[in-house]
This record gives C-alpha cells, structure tokens and sequence, in this order.
C-alpha cells in the first residue's frame, strides 16, 4: 500500500479478543485490515457522507474476492 503510516494504539483486550475471533473465522486476514476497513467505514458514514446498501454490498464482495486472495482492494479515499 503507498502513501500508508504506522500509527500505534492502545485496545481494550475485549477489542483485540473480537479483532482475533475475526480473524480466526476468515472474516479478515489480519488484525491491521479488519481495523482499516472499520476506519474506512466509519470516515464514510461520518465524515465523508457516503453510506448506503450499495457500499455495505461493494464492502462485502472486496473482502470476499480479498480472503479468495482473487484481488488486492486498494483503499477508498
């Protein structure tokens, strides 16, 4: 991914433990993309205005297509 930052944060364990039952059923690959697409998602319903069924739908089909490893989703901006 281009143009990313390393940021560090601190999470209730509930947190980590719901991020890591996740992942464990395939929902995500990894701790660090459920936490990005929940950012993404949460910056279009609050600050960027886009939410509708069409998003939930496109978000589905890329995580998906992600965990199938047929595409690599890049970041909505």
């Amino acid at each position: 991914m281009s143009g990313v930052k390393l940021i560090t944060l601190y999470l209730p364990e509930s947190y980590l433990r719901a991020l890591d039952e996740l992942v464990k059923k395939r929902y995500y690959p990894s701790r660090a993309e459920a936490i990005r697409v929940a950012i993404r998602d949460l910056l279009n319903r609050e600050f960027w205005g886009r939410h509708d069924q069409h998003d939930e739908a496109k978000g589905r089909q890329e995580r998906e297509a992600r965990l199938s490893g047929r595409s690599q989703r890049k970041p909505t901006s």
